[in-house]
């Protein structure tokens, strides 16, 4: 229960980051005068990026936006597949971290010491980073904040459409933001099959993100709600092609099926050599 409760005040914060340091985006514009490292190397060139794509697709600003998008994750992928190999590696852990709860139930400080200890043991002999998971939601936070400023402070892209949106107002239609949460949620979903066995804080993860993209997605411009959009289903597609769980879960079946054979076959060794003795 502390483990659901510390992940959903985490979602919660980094959401409401979002929101709030959305809404303290500075109003002077950016362009190739732009002092200041933020302004001038990050936001400026965010502008440049998306108008040099967009002009090879007809000077349209949303395929802009989704090819960049594209382009970021490609460059991120290293760190998404060492997160992927990462919770996989962890989800394998869990019978043994459940074990470790058991030996060491009690709440008092010094029951808790040995089980972080063992935890951490664990991790160490196992070579997995408890923290991995979160580094590309890290990584891409400082991204969402450059593309809001990038959208909202520069008068081209601001202006700029793609198909029923004004890219720097809210989807009027509400598509994109339920596509981003269908989509988070398709992601969460392919995730949690993944796990050797599922618990309330999978299934309140798998359900509350979507629900939480969906309440950020609807107060951002839809420039925003694109990216998250494109970079949900472009995780969806790498997680079926990386970490696939239809694929785990036959690995997993296969390996508990052998592992029966070992068993059947060392008790059939042990009742074997009983009667030899007993002759």
């Amino acid at each position: 229960m502390k483990k659901l409760k510390r992940s959903l005040v985490l979602l919660s914060s980094l959401v409401l980051m979002v929101v709030v340091l959305s809404g303290c985006t500075p109003t002077t514009k950016v362009d190739a005068s732009s002092t200041g490292f933020w302004d001038h190397y990050i936001v400026w060139n965010f502008i440049r990026a998306i108008q040099g794509l967009s002009h090879i697709f007809g000077n349209s600003y949303g395929w802009g936006i989704v090819i960049f998008t594209i382009i970021v994750r490609i460059i991120i992928l290293p760190l998404m597949i060492y997160q992927m190999k990462s919770m996989r590696q962890t989800m394998e852990l869990q019978p043994k971290l459940k074990a470790l709860q058991e030996k060491y139930p009690g709440k008092d400080m010094e029951s808790r010491q040995m089980l972080a200890k063992e935890q951490q043991k664990l991790y160490s002999e196992a070579g997995i980073n408890p923290f991995a998971s979160m580094l590309p939601l890290i990584v891409q936070m400082p991204i969402l904040f450059a593309l809001y400023q990038a959208i909202f402070r520069s008068d081209v892209l601001k202006s700029g459409t793609f198909f029923w949106m004004q890219l720097g107002d809210k989807d009027p239609y509400y598509i994109l933001p339920i596509l981003a949460a269908i989509f988070t949620w398709l992601t969460s979903k392919l995730n949690s099959m993944a796990q050797p066995e599922q618990n309330t804080i999978t299934t309140v993860m798998t359900w509350s993100m979507p629900i939480m993209i969906f309440v950020f997605a609807l107060n951002v411009p839809a420039a925003l709600s694109l990216y998250w959009v494109i970079t949900n289903l472009f995780s969806a597609g790498q997680t079926l092609l990386i970490n696939n769980p239809f694929k785990i879960r036959k690995e997993r079946e296969e390996k508990e099926r052998k592992e029966k054979a070992r068993q059947r076959k060392l008790a059939k060794a042990k009742r074997k050599a009983y009667k030899s003795k007993r002759k």
